[in-house]
């Protein structure tokens, strides 16, 4: 259950995109709407909303906001309609991309989504095209919190699929149907995590040199940017190297 992280360059990545503060803030306001749609007001009952609550902190959403999307969801005049849309395709250096939308308007999703594929060297291609090289998984990140053997354990214990530990901090992964009652074990025992969702995790990634990493990352880049997409997963593999001249 432990090994080297795989995540590490879409993690870096990361907190590169979630500096656009109102970008993330509007698609985390969607979530926090569309989760309380889905089931129960109440993030004790819903599952899928106490996720979102707990990505909405993580971001330092101010409480009024979240209680705001949450009375939408439950009732509170918002009758817009969104539809959970998967788009796959490839992009530059062969990386396989998922992207995961929620939308009120499947055509207009679907038209800018193909159209950022097409002008960063990409294509768009049928739904279960490269799907079958990840796995979908429950993902919960931690920092230092714990040492290995304790993360280990604990993540065992709780139901964990497989733990990935570094010097940087620990990712755990576990079926979808156990995420929340991973999530929830782990958050018991060592506070809450740094981040945790359901995600599609690359079976093996793909080495891009320096001029594809810099189209790819531009790709991505443009599809998070968009209001309609609420995560990009891909397969690539960038070298330490190339990564911190690319973000420099």
């Amino acid at each position: 259950m432990a090994g080297h992280s795989k995540f590490k360059n879409i993690m870096h990545r990361k907190g590169r995109q979630d500096s656009k503060r109102a970008k993330v803030f509007g698609k985390l306001i969607r979530e926090l709407t569309v989760a309380t749609k889905s089931g129960l007001p109440d993030p004790d009952m819903n599952p899928r909303l106490r996720t979102a609550v707990a990505a909405a902190k993580a971001v330092n959403m101010p409480g009024d906001t979240m209680n705001r999307a949450i009375k939408k969801g439950s009732g509170g005049g918002d009758d817009t309609n969104y539809e959970e849309i998967r788009y796959e395709g490839y992009g530059p250096g062969g990386v396989a991309v998922i992207v995961e939308a929620l939308t009120d308007n499947r055509n207009r999703a679907a038209s800018e989504i193909r159209s950022a594929f097409t002008k960063f060297g990409g294509n768009l291609a049928e739904t279960g095209a490269v799907s079958f090289m990840f796995d979908h998984v429950g993902l919960i990140v931690y920092g230092t919190a714990a040492s290995a053997e304790d993360m280990f354990e604990a993540a065992l214990e709780a139901g964990a699929s497989d733990v990935e530990s570094s010097e940087n901090g620990h990712e755990v992964t576990c079926a979808p149907d156990d995420f929340s009652l991973v999530r929830d074990a782990l958050e018991e025992k060592f506070g809450a995590a740094e981040d945790a969702r359901l995600d599609w995790k690359p079976q093996t990634s793909v080495a891009v040199d320096e001029d594809a990493a810099t189209t790819l990352l531009k790709l991505i880049d443009a599809l998070e940017d968009n209001d309609d997409v609420q995560r990009v997963s891909a397969n690539f593999e960038i070298d330490d190297d190339v990564l911190e001249r690319l973000s420099a």
